[in-house]
């Protein structure tokens, strides 16, 4: 006679029908704006947070990744040569491609009165919109 050392466990399987998802929807907070009466933000306005945050952190400050940031603040100062540009350019591309939520059209590198310009078409993957963004990095005051 046979004994059973174990019991073989049986699971029933229940199938709950969920209702599909009408959109993505990106949740986030932002602590940016003071008039807020919220700290949430969601979809587009989240995802361009996240890239304003990628532009202010510098090209090798992030802990285990020092190839993230953008190189702009080290060259603030710099003469706004062809090559700069182009440097410019393909830093910019790499942080807007970076998030693959967005997809960059196109940049334009453009020097004012006391800093560099960025100004970027982009467009929205998930949601078919473009956009032009323009950042302003001014020599006294960070990204405006």
């Amino acid at each position: 006679m046979a004994t059973e050392i174990y019991k073989t466990p049986t699971v029933s399987s229940k199938t709950t029908k969920r209702s599909p998802v009408a959109a993505k929807t990106y949740r986030g907070i932002s602590t940016i704006d003071p008039n807020s009466s919220s700290f949430k933000v969601f979809d587009i306005e989240l995802i361009k947070r996240d890239i304003v945050n990628h532009f202010h952190i510098r090209y090798g400050e992030k802990l285990e990744n020092p190839r993230f940031g953008t190189i702009i603040w080290d060259v603030l100062f710099d003469p706004l040569t062809d090559s700069l540009k182009e440097a410019i350019v393909k830093n910019v591309s790499d942080i807007v491609n970076y998030d693959p939520r967005v997809n960059v059209d196109k940049i334009l590198v453009n020097s004012y009165e006391s800093g560099i310009q960025i100004e970027c078409v982009l467009t929205y993957i998930p949601y078919s919109i473009t956009e032009t963004l323009r950042f302003n990095f001014d020599r006294e005051n960070g990204l405006i």
